[in-house]
């Protein structure tokens, strides 16, 4: 018997679950009786992709620079990279260290030379993120469902995403007016038009 299309199924729910603390569905505006779906716009390969440069990336990382505060996010293949290096030749080489992972298709390089952040920056910027997310789900505007991840570091928020350009706009709008936030930085990648919902969310949202 072919366990195979078995494990591969427990491996992406179990992914799923990991990543609930990263994702949020926005909800979908505009029209009566949508209902809030959480629709991830990449394909399984690159959500699979980017839950294995995270883990391995993190972990080489960690190794290489251990005085270093550096953290490393992907979404879709592209890997963001945030927190404070020692010099300039750690950053360019964490930066060739991320573009070497198997699946990496482009590093946004956004570490900075400065001493590590402090306990109190991070934790307030795990609070500016916790508020982001929560306006969003909030509805504060209309949104198609959409998976958006959120960064924040020393205050400033990276949104990464696959999103069109109202889409992401929108979003970018009311995450700039959330408390803490000095500066919003969009990575998404631009869609020329929304995506199908697959046919079984559509009939669900229907109900």
């Amino acid at each position: 018997m072919n366990r195979r299309p078995w494990m591969t199924a427990i491996l992406v729910l179990g992914l799923s679950s990991a990543l609930s603390g990263c994702f949020f569905p926005l909800l979908a505006g505009g029209v009566a009786g949508t209902a809030m779906v959480a629709s991830d716009r990449r394909t399984s390969g690159a959500y699979l992709d980017d839950k294995s440069i995270e883990l391995k990336g993190g972990a080489m990382l960690s190794d290489k620079f251990p005085s270093a505060h550096v953290n490393l996010n992907s979404f879709n293949r592209t890997v963001l990279l945030t927190g404070e290096m020692q010099s300039e030749d750690d950053r360019n080489r964490v930066a060739l260290i991320a573009g070497s992972l198997p699946g990496v298709k482009r590093v946004e390089n956004y570490t900075v030379v400065a001493d590590p952040s402090t306990f109190s920056q991070r934790n307030n910027d795990t609070w500016i993120t916790s508020k982001a997310r929560s306006r969003l789900m909030g509805g504060e505007g209309n949104y198609s469902s959409q998976a958006i991840k959120i960064v924040t570091e020393r205050g400033v928020v990276y949104l990464m995403g696959l999103v069109t350009r109202p889409e992401g706009d929108a979003a970018a709008a009311v995450v700039s007016q959330t408390a803490g936030v000095l500066k919003v930085v969009t990575l998404f990648e631009y869609l020329n038009e929304v995506p199908p919902l697959p046919a079984n969310t559509a009939s669900s949202s229907a109900q």
